[in-house]
């Protein structure tokens, strides 16, 4: 049978708290490789700074408006990575991001342009087989193969090809094959033009040294490149497909990186540094990209990117798809093949690019992919370690502070309320544990820092927690007073009582949600700890505060006025209502 209105059963209440805090525990105990210890922002442990030059394919200044529009995606970049407590300064032509940590190339992944575009792998039209000529030597059996990704509607399962199709390698990379050149010098005899060396703004090689605004050869090495690896003879000529094929080094950064003509043949590399393609224009380009999300496909046991199209791109991918089924796709980012997977059907919807993922590479595809392509190309001129700007001491302070208040609240909870007192002590203990746990986990789930405002967000945490007690105990001491005994006061002063501190902590936690939504910088920080707090506080006092209480109430020793603290408002109360009744001898006689 249910308990009555306002009873309930304690022990269970406080058996799922600490479940509850077995659970996080263990989480923070046996997930993750770091300390259990949460995670610092920069103004208390030091972070990276990395400097980003913006560099255009003309080797002009870029635009303000440009860098202004990168600057805003980084931004988003950033914050969708999970990294609390980033700082974006625009420094001239640079852009300085400055984070919590020493992993700068978490900092520097943001900054590459992230230009997707989908392409044809272009057919030989003797063989009828890929153009992919292999950097490694090709497999000794003479028969060509092809990457085992396949494009395929997200969620389905990838149909079985048919045909005289290359053979499927188990591989997760593309081993590629050899294309037929006719008359053609060996490619070994073409030497690649000296600008190809020039520094790339790539971040998958070393960066280069810029000087000014932008590096004159950087600008040069890109039209060199794209005079031999887009000429549109590519497409048929083989004199021109070795010598755009001898001019390109895989193992090199890519000069031309993230500035490839969309209405141009290309001729580069995949991710895997394993084959060199041929690909024709692009037919559908990353803009028409509504929404992209990493994922681990059960089916593949690997990771994947699932792409949304916006009406448009969904239209022409789905009229693509459904004239090429047999033919290759080519996914490119910045001018790099990620996946050139075969289509095997039409795809209407949601779909897949396929890999060799890894967890953080899927998530940052997915990431720079949702917030867009920057509109300039940026190479690290600078990563450097900085210190904390303010240091272990102000740290220290600010924990003392807290310390100093929380102390205040509960001398002044035991001076005032007595074994209640203690009963508040406890629960701000548990407050205290989940509080921790949570914040260790928040540092390695998504990077949240704590800062300085974060630690005054807390504080002022204290005096919301203690306000939901005392709302409980005032309304208890009300009930007492009217000569109700300890134990039935207390579900009818929590039925009164609750109302007030959803609306007290509704209150609250809506202030924060709005300053967190519309502040930056370390404001925010503020506002998502007095946020976090409140909804701990919530936690806190349904099922730790309340059950304990009313299990003190049911101890015929814990609950004598003497030690619970009720016995003065109880003598109150029996000295008012003989004073009222003294005062209306008629009310005594009825």
């Amino acid at each position: 049978m249910a308990p009555p209105a306002g009873q309930i059963r304690p022990v269970r209440y406080l058996g799922v708290f600490a479940l509850i805090v077995v659970v996080l525990y263990a989480l923070v105990f046996f997930t993750g490789s770091g300390k259990p210890t949460p995670k610092l922002g920069i103004d208390l442990q030091g972070g990276t700074r990395v400097t980003l030059t913006a560099i255009s394919p003309d080797g002009k200044p870029p635009a303000q408006d440009s860098l202004t529009q990168a600057k805003q995606i980084l931004a988003d970049r950033v914050n969708g990575n999970g990294v609390s407590g980033a700082e974006i300064v625009q420094d001239g032509s640079n852009l300085v991001i400055t984070a919590p940590g020493n992993d700068g190339d978490q900092l520097k992944s943001v900054s590459q342009p992230a230009v997707l575009k989908f392409r044809p792998v272009l057919m030989d039209p003797q063989s009828g087989q890929p153009m992919i000529l292999p950097v490694a030597p090709p497999s000794t059996s003479g028969k060509p193969t092809t990457s085992g990704n396949t494009v395929k509607p997200s969620g389905s399962t990838t149909p079985s090809t048919t045909g005289s199709a290359p053979a499927t390698s188990t591989s997760a990379k593309p081993q590629g094959m050899p294309v037929p050149m006719k008359q053609a010098a060996p490619t070994t005899t073409a030497p690649p033009p000296s600008s190809t060396t020039a520094a790339s703004s790539t971040t998958t090689g070393p960066a280069p040294t810029v000087s000014g605004v932008a590096d004159p050869n950087q600008a040069k090495a890109i039209q060199a490149a794209k005079a031999l690896r887009q000429n549109p003879a590519v497409a048929s000529d083989p004199t021109a497909q070795q010598a755009a094929f001898a001019s390109l080094d895989c193992s090199k950064p890519d000069p031309m990186s993230g500035y490839d003509d969309s209405d141009k043949p290309l001729v580069t590399c995949d991710r895997d540094h394993q084959n060199k393609y041929i690909l024709g224009p692009s037919f559908l380009e990353g803009k028409q990209i509504s929404t992209a999300q990493s994922q681990f496909d059960q089916q593949q046991a690997q990771w994947i990117v699932t792409l949304t199209f916006k009406p448009d791109g969904a239209k022409t991918w789905a009229d693509y798809t459904g004239k090429n089924v047999g033919n290759y796709a080519a996914f490119t980012l910045d001018g790099q093949v990620q996946s050139a997977p075969k289509i095997n059907q039409q795809i209407i919807g949601n779909t897949e690019i396929s890999g060799s993922f890894t967890q953080a590479s899927s998530k940052a595809l997915a990431n720079s992919l949702s917030y867009g392509s920057l509109p300039l190309s940026f190479t690290v001129s600078e990563n450097q370690t900085v210190s904390a700007t303010l240091g272990l001491s102000s740290m220290q302070a600010g924990l003392l502070a807290g310390g100093i208040g929380l102390l205040l609240v509960i001398i002044y909870c035991l001076f005032y309320y007595r074994a209640l007192g203690v009963l508040t002590l406890l629960s701000l203990v548990c407050s205290g544990l989940v509080v921790y746990a949570i914040l260790v986990l928040f540092g390695r789930w998504i990077n949240y820092s704590l800062d300085l405002p974060g630690i005054a967000g807390f504080i002022i945490a204290i005096g919301i927690t203690a306000d939901s007690f005392v709302v409980f105990f005032e309304r208890m001491k009300d009930e007492v007073r009217e000569g109700r005994s300890f134990r039935s006061a207390v579900p009818r002063a929590w039925v009164r009582a609750r109302r007030t501190i959803l609306s007290a902590d509704g209150v609250s936690f809506l202030a924060a949600a709005v300053l967190y939504t519309l502040a930056v910088g370390d404001v925010r920080g503020f506002a998502f700890t007095t946020g976090m707090s409140t909804v701990i506080d919530l936690l806190v006092v349904f099922i730790v505060t309340h059950p304990l209480v009313a299990l003190v109430s049911r101890s015929k020793t814990l609950s004598k006025p003497s030690f619970s603290g009720l016995g003065a408002v109880h003598d109150a109360g029996v000295e008012m209502r003989a004073a009222e009744r003294a005062a209306n001898p008629v009310a005594k006689e009825a």
